[in-house]
C-alpha cells in the first residue's frame, strides 16, 4: 500500500508535466507540430507502460497482502484488544475492591491503634500515679526512719543522763540514809554496802553528830569531783582538790587522761605526715571520725585524707588558710562535700571532735565536745567508699601518698583517733568526750601508724593537759 501511494504521487506530478509541455507547443509554428504530436506518442506509450507496470505492481500487492486476511488480523487485533480491556477491567475491579479492603483495614486498624493508644495513656497515667505514691510512701518512710533514728538517738542519749541522774540521786539517798542511821541509833540499820562504808567514815569523825565530809555538798545537789585521772581517796571518797581545781569544770577536755598515745605537728612542713596502713580493707556505707585535737594554728588543716588511684579526695577533711577561720570541708567522692563549722576549736585547747556519716540518706552529723554543731541529709546517699586505698593524717593528699600542700597541712595535736565504719550514737560520743568508754568495732586507730614522717613527734602523755604544746 505504501509503495502504491509513491507511484500515483509521481505519476500525477510527471502527467501535468508533459501535458503543459504539450500545450505550449501547439501554440507554435505548425512547423513544429509533428515532432511534438510523436513525442505525445511516445509519452503514451510511456504512459500505457508505466500504468501497467503500476497495475501489475498494485496487482501484486494486493495479491501479497490480502484485503480478508488484514481484516481478519484487525478483527483479531481488536478480540485481543476486547481481551486487554476485560482483563484491564477484572484487574481494576480487583484493585478497587482490594483498596476498598485495605482502607477498611486500615480504618480497623487506626481504631484498634487509638485504643490502644488511649490504654497506653491511662497505663502510663496509672504507673506515674503510681510510681509519684510509691515515691511519696518511700520519702515518708525515709523521714520517718530518720525521724526514728533522730528518736533513737534522743531516747539513747536521754537515757544515758537519766541513768547518770540515777544514780547520783542513789548516792545521795545513800548517803543521807547512813547519816540519819548514824544520828539516830534506834533506827534499824540498812545492809547496803554503801551505808556500811558511810557509817565507818562517821565512826572515824571525832565529832559522830557532824556528816561526813562532803555530805552536805551532796545534799545540796554537787558532787565531789574525783582526782585527776579519776583516782579516788581510801575509804572510797573522792580525794581532795584545791580551790583552783574545784573551780574547774569535770568535763573540760584538759582533764581527759588514758586516751592513747599523743602526735604532735609542730608547723606546716609538708614532710610531717602520718601514715595507716591497712586502709580501709572493705568498702564503707557509714563512717565515724573520732579524735582529740588541740591546734596551734589560725585554720584547722588536714586532719584526714583517702586517696585511691580513680580519686585523690574520696575521703578528706580538710581547712586550708584561705577558706574562713575554723570552716572544715568534708569531702566524700569529689568534688562532693559539706562545709563544718569547727571556729570553736581555734582556742589552742583539746577538744574532741566525731564526724558521722551514713549512706542512707546521706545522713550526717558533727559533733565538738559532745554538742552537735552541724548535721544535714542527702550528701552521698547510697555511696560505698571504696577499699585499698592510700590514708594520712596531717596533708591533703594530691596523688597517691603524696601531693601535699603547706597551706593545707595541720599544725597541733591529735590523740584518741579512731574511725568506725559504723555511725556511732550519741551515747557513744558522749562517753568517748567524757573518757567513760572506747566503743567496740574500731576499724583504724593511731595504732595502725606505721610511718611517722618529717618532725612530727610522739608523745605518751598520762593526761592531755600535761602534754607539751607544739611549737610553730
Amino acid at each position: 500500500m505504501g509503495n502504491s501511494g509513491r507511484a500515483l504521487t509521481l505519476l500525477l506530478i510527471i502527467v501535468p508535466t508533459y501535458l503543459g509541455g504539450a500545450s505550449s507547443q501547439e501554440a507554435g509554428p505548425a512547423g513544429q507540430r509533428k515532432p511534438f504530436f510523436e513525442r505525445l506518442r511516445r509519452l503514451e506509450e510511456q504512459f500505457q507502460n508505466f500504468q501497467e507496470v503500476t497495475l501489475a505492481y498494485l496487482q501484486g500487492i494486493a495479491h501479497s497482502y490480502n484485503v480478508s486476511s488484514v481484516r481478519a488480523q484487525f478483527q483479531s487485533l481488536a478480540a485481543e484488544s476486547r481481551m486487554v480491556a476485560l482483563v484491564a477491567n477484572q484487574t481494576q475491579a480487583a484493585v478497587q475492591g482490594g483498596l476498598a479492603h485495605l482502607k477498611a483495614w486500615m480504618r480497623k486498624t487506626q481504631h484498634r491503634s487509638q485504643k490502644a493508644e488511649a490504654r497506653l495513656q491511662a497505663l502510663d497515667l496509672a504507673l506515674s500515679q503510681k510510681s509519684q505514691r510509691q515515691a511519696q510512701e518511700s520519702e515518708e518512710q525515709r523521714e520517718a526512719a530518720a525521724n526514728l533514728a533522730l528518736d533513737m538517738r534522743a531516747l539513747r542519749d536521754t537515757l544515758a543522763r537519766l541513768s547518770q541522774l540515777v544514780h547520783g540521786h542513789g548516792a545521795r539517798l545513800a548517803a543521807l540514809e547512813g547519816w540519819l542511821q548514824k544520828a539516830q541509833p534506834k533506827l534499824p540499820s540498812p545492809d547496803s554496802l554503801k551505808l556500811q562504808r558511810d557509817r565507818q567514815a562517821l565512826t572515824a569523825t571525832p565529832e559522830h553528830g557532824n556528816p561526813p565530809r562532803g555530805f552536805t555538798a551532796r545534799l545540796q545537789g554537787t558532787r565531789e569531783h574525783p582526782a585527776p585521772g579519776g583516782h579516788l581517796a581510801p575509804g572510797g571518797t573522792a580525794a581532795p582538790r584545791d580551790p583552783a581545781q574545784q573551780a574547774q569544770p569535770r568535763q573540760g577536755p584538759g582533764e581527759i587522761c588514758d586516751v592513747g598515745p599523743v602526735l604532735i605537728f609542730p608547723n606546716a612542713s609538708t614532710e610531717n605526715v602520718v601514715f595507716l596502713s591497712p586502709g580501709f580493707l572493705k568498702a564503707l556505707r557509714a563512717l565515724s571520725f573520732c579524735s582529740w585535737v588541740r591546734t596551734s594554728s589560725g585554720h584547722l588543716g588536714t586532719l584526714l585524707s583517702y586517696a585511691t588511684e580513680g580519686n585523690d579526695n574520696k575521703l578528706v577533711l580538710h581547712g586550708r588558710a584561705s577558706l574562713t577561720p575554723g570552716s572544715v570541708h568534708f569531702v566524700i567522692g569529689d568534688p562532693a562535700f559539706r562545709e563544718l563549722p569547727l571556729q570553736s576549736v581555734l582556742d589552742g585547747q583539746w577538744h574532741h571532735v566525731c564526724v558521722i556519716w551514713t549512706s542512707i540518706q546521706g545522713r550526717y552529723w558533727t559533733h565538738v565536745d559532745r554538742r552537735l554543731v552541724a548535721t544535714g541529709s542527702r550528701f552521698r546517699e547510697g555511696y560505698e567508699i571504696p577499699p585499698g586505698g592510700s590514708l594520712v593524717l596531717g596533708q591533703e593528699q594530691d596523688s597517691v601518698g603524696g601531693g601535699f600542700d603547706s597551706s593545707e597541712a595541720f599544725v597541733g595535736s591529735v590523740s584518741g583517733f579512731a574511725i568506725w565504719d559504723r555511725a556511732l550514737v550519741p551515747a557513744e560520743v558522749a562517753n568517748l568526750a567524757t573518757g567513760r568508754g572506747f566503743p567496740a568495732g574500731a576499724v583504724l586507730t593511731l595504732a595502725n601508724a606505721t610511718s611517722v614522717g618529717g618532725f612530727v613527734q610522739r608523745a605518751n602523755c598520762t593526761c592531755l593537759q600535761r602534754c607539751p604544746q607544739g611549737a610553730m
